[in-house]
């Protein structure tokens, strides 16, 4: 006579559970750290800003590369970028991420420095990173650096600077400058990172002489997408504004998107192209979700890294 089997337990049935969640969280945490945070994707957008009759205008935008030394990965794919061949070159800041990251990061963007740029720092472009418990984001945004003894490593950002200037790279820390690229006038306004509240308006750039009813493209370009950043560029008739910093959240539910956005911008921003409004203005704002990650947190999740490009066309 066949023996009976005797059923699991419920307490067996729970422990089996526990295992199995156990085992697909090393498994994500594996593939957020090994795979995707190096799985780099390029992501394609158009908009139709240019004045009428313009040829098309590609710019390329960059974000948050987080770069260390070592990483060959992220530098293969960052000097590969400038097959592109892009018209226009907009770094929207976070570069570093490591003291020694600076000479490294100048050769993987050396390609890209053969292009017209333009750049604004982030806070990693001041500070080392130090490490911050993940679940502190769903709090709210992260905090300026400390003054006092627990003060965060400084960097060379002026090392960094005059570097990207020394590639033609223009800065627009606080700065308004002109272009004329491909027979289209660009009109910049940049701000120093609003994260650390370092943001001070510089205006539109004034029309040159014969020049002042001439069309103009007028793209804004800052760090960190604050609303109150992304409110004054807007009302201030920006085209076009760049932004990084969220990271796109980083870390991402599937189907759902990012849970933070580490400023005042909502989540579901965190990430992409869409419009924004002001005081009845509206202005198309790209948000990267950046190359990089802090190498105190160095994973990502449904959220791959990316550059963007943006193929500008006439207005119809």
């Amino acid at each position: 006579m066949p023996s009976k089997q005797k059923a699991p337990s419920r307490f067996s049935s729970v422990k089996a559970a526990a295992g199995l969640a156990v085992a697909a969280g090393v498994g994500a945490v594996a593939y957020g750290s090994l795979i995707e945070r190096n799985w780099f994707a390029l992501r394609e957008e158009q908009l139709a800003i240019l004045p009428p009759g313009s040829a098309p205008f590609t710019v390329l935008h960059i974000s948050d590369i987080h770069f260390s030394p070592g990483q060959q990965k992220k530098t293969r794919w960052l000097r590969e970028l400038a097959q592109l061949q892009p018209d226009l070159v907009v770094n929207t800041g976070d570069n570093l991420s490591h003291p020694n990251a600076i000479a490294p990061l100048l050769d993987a963007l050396g390609p890209l420095m053969n292009f017209p740029g333009v750049f604004v720092p982030g806070s990693n472009d001041y500070f080392a990173p130090r490490f911050r418990n993940p679940f502190s984001y769903f709090a709210g945004p992260s905090k300026a650096p400390p003054v006092g003894k627990h003060q965060p490593i400084a960097l060379d950002t002026e090392a960094l600077h005059t570097g990207f200037g020394m590639g033609g790279w223009v800065n627009l820390t606080n700065r308004a400058q002109s272009l004329a690229l491909n027979g289209i006038r660009f009109d910049f306004s940049g701000v120093d990172d609003p994260h650390l509240s370092r943001e001070r308006y510089a205006g539109w750039p004034r029309g040159a002489a014969g020049q002042e009813r001439a069309p103009h493209v007028k793209v804004a370009v800052a760090h960190a997408p604050y609303q109150r950043v992304l409110d004054h560029f807007t009302a201030d008739g920006a085209d076009l504004i760049l932004a990084g910093h969220t990271h796109g959240g980083q870390v991402c539910i599937p189907g759902y998107g990012a849970l933070v956005s580490n400023c005042d911008l909502p989540t579901w921003r965190a990430r992409g192209l869409n419009d924004w409004e002001s005081q009845g203005r509206t202005a198309p704002v790209n948000v990267s979700a950046g190359i990089g990650t802090s190498r105190t947190a160095p994973f990502r999740f449904a959220c791959r890294p990316e550059a963007v490009i943006l193929t500008l066309s006439a207005k119809s």
